[in-house]
C-alpha cells in the first residue's frame, strides 16, 4: 500500500469517528495507536513513548494552566461586566455602539487569557441580551460576540502560541510579540465592520434611547472607566511587558497574571472560598482537556511521521506549479479544510511539523509564517460544521436567537478573519515589526 493511500485512509477515518461524535483527544489517540500497530508495527510503542515525554517536559507547558487560571479568575472579579456597561454608555450614541463595546472588551479579554470558550461565554452572557433587548441585527449581535471571543486564539496570553512554539522551535516570547499587531488589527477590522454595516443598515445597531441619554452621569461614568480598566490593563502590561522585554519567561509571566488576577478578584470584592474553588476546578478541566488532545494528536503524528507522510507531503507540495505562493495557498486551504472538521489543537500538532519545514525550505520567515497559521487557525471557531465558538453561543443565547442567526453571523466574520489573513501575507511586517523592536 503506498504512503499516499494510507494517509487518506488515516484521515478519512479520523474525520468519520469525530462526526459521528467520538471525542477529539480520543479519537486521535486511538486512530494513532490503531494505525501504528497496524502499520509500523510494536517499534512504535518506544515512539510514543519518548514523543509523550518529550512533550510533556516542556518548559513552556506550566504556563497554559496558570494563564486559564487568571481568564477565569478576572472573569469572576466582575470588571468585565462593569467595563462593558461603562464603555456601552461612552459609545451610546453611536450606531453600533454596543457591538463595538463587545469587541472591544472581547480583546482586553483575549489579553488577559487565551481560553476561547470563557471569552464568548462571558461575553454571550454579558452583551448578548443587551443587544437584543436593544434591537440588534441578531446575526451582527451573535457574530460580534463570536468573533471578538475568537481573539483570544492570537492575542497573547494565547494557549495556541505556548503549544506551538516548542513544535516549531520557536521563542514563545517572540510568538507573543509576532501575534499581538495582527490580533489588534482583526479587532480593528471587525469594528469597521460594525461601523460600515450600521451606517449602511442603521436598524442593525441603533444607538441608545433619549432615556438611557439622560440618566447618564459622565462624571460617574469616568471614575468607573478608569476604575475597571486600569487594573486589568496594568497588569496585562505587567505579564506581556516582562516577557517581550525579557524580565521574566512565559511561564513566571503567567504565575505574575494568575496571582494578580486572585489580586485583583480581591480588589472588586468578589472573592470567597466557593468562586476560587470554582475557577480552579474549570482550571483543572480545561487544562486537562487541553493536554489530553495535544497527547492524541501526538500519536496520531507520531505514525503520519513513521509512515514517510512529512515527506510525501513535503515532495507533494513542492511540485505543484506555481511557485512558492500557490504552495502557502495549498497549505492554507489545508488548514482552513480541516478546522471545519478537527479541534485547533489536533490542527496544531498534525500540520506543524509537517508544514514548518516546506516553508523553511521555500524561504518564508518562520516567525511570519506561524502567525500566519495562526491566525489562519482563528477561523476554525467559526467555520461549519463542527465550529466551537457556535456550539459555546448557542448554549447560553436568549430565547428568539436561533441556530441560522448564529451561522449568519459567523459566516460575516469569517470573510472579515480572511481579509485581515490577506493583509498579513501581503504585508510580512505587521507581524515582524514588533518582535524586530523588542528582541
Amino acid at each position: 500500500m503506498s504512503v499516499g493511500i494510507m494517509i487518506l485512509i488515516m484521515f478519512a477515518t479520523l474525520l468519520i469517528v469525530i462526526m459521528i461524535g467520538v471525542p477529539i483527544a480520543f479519537a486521535l489517540g486511538s486512530l494513532g495507536l490503531f494505525f501504528g500497530l497496524l502499520w509500523v508495527g510494536p517499534s512504535c510503542l518506544p515512539l510514543f513513548i519518548n514523543r509523550i515525554y518529550g512533550q510533556m517536559s516542556s518548559g513552556s507547558l506550566p504556563a497554559i494552566p496558570l494563564f486559564i487560571f487568571m481568564g477565569f479568575m478576572l472573569e469572576r472579579s466582575g470588571s468585565t461586566k462593569e467595563l462593558y456597561r461603562v464603555i456601552y454608555k461612552l459609545l451610546g450614541n453611536i450606531k453600533g455602539g454596543l457591538a463595538i463595546t463587545t469587541i472591544v472588551i472581547s480583546t482586553l479579554f483575549a489579553a488577559c487569557s487565551g481560553v476561547i470558550g470563557a471569552s464568548i461565554v462571558t461575553m454571550g452572557l454579558i452583551a448578548l441580551p443587551s443587544m437584543i433587548e436593544h434591537k440588534y441585527n441578531k446575526s451582527l449581535a451573535c457574530g460580534s460576540v463570536m468573533a471578538g471571543g475568537t481573539l483570544g486564539i492570537i492575542i497573547p496570553p494565547s494557549i495556541l502560541l505556548i503549544l506551538y512554539g516548542p513544535i516549531a522551535g520557536i521563542s514563545v516570547a517572540k510568538l507573543f510579540a509576532s501575534s499581538m499587531v495582527p490580533g489588534l488589527l482583526l479587532s480593528f477590522i471587525f469594528i469597521v465592520y460594525i461601523i460600515v454595516i450600521t451606517k449602511i443598515k442603521p436598524t442593525y445597531g441603533p444607538s441608545i434611547t433619549k432615556e438611557e441619554k439622560e440618566q447618564i452621569n459622565k462624571k460617574q461614568l469616568l471614575i468607573d472607566f478608569f476604575y475597571y480598566l486600569l487594573p486589568p490593563l496594568v497588569l496585562i502590561l505587567m505579564v506581556l511587558g516582562g516577557i517581550f522585554f525579557g524580565v521574566v519567561a512565559t511561564t513566571e509571566a503567567a504565575a505574575v497574571g494568575a496571582f494578580g488576577s486572585l489580586f485583583l478578584t480581591l480588589a472588586y470584592r468578589q472573592f470567597s472560598w466557593k468562586i476560587f474553588k470554582e475557577t480552579v476546578i474549570q482550571t483543572l478541566k480545561t487544562s486537562s482537556m487541553v493536554l489530553f488532545v495535544a497527547l492524541g494528536a501526538s500519536l496520531f503524528t507520531v505514525v503520519f511521521i513513521s509512515l514517510g507522510g512529512t515527506s510525501y507531503l513535503t515532495d507533494f507540495a513542492m511540485s505543484l506549479p506555481g511557485g512558492k505562493w500557490v504552495i502557502l495557498l495549498f497549505m492554507m486551504l489545508i488548514i482552513f479544510f480541516l478546522g471545519m472538521f478537527i479541534d485547533w489543537i489536533g490542527i496544531l500538532y498534525i500540520c506543524v511539523p509537517v508544514f514548518t519545514p516546506i516553508a523553511a525550505e521555500l524561504g518564508f520567515n518562520p516567525l511570519w509564517f506561524a502567525t500566519v497559521v495562526c491566525v489562519n487557525l482563528q477561523t476554525s471557531f467559526l467555520s461549519p460544521p463542527f465550529a466551537y465558538s457556535i456550539f459555546f453561543l448557542k448554549s447560553i443565547a436568549p430565547k428568539g436567537v436561533t441556530l441560522s442567526d448564529i451561522y449568519r453571523g459567523a459566516f460575516s466574520f469569517i470573510i472579515l478573519q480572511l481579509i485581515g489573513l490577506i493583509f498579513l501575507i501581503v504585508f510580512p511586517n505587521i507581524a515582524l515589526w514588533l518582535p524586530n523592536i523588542t528582541f
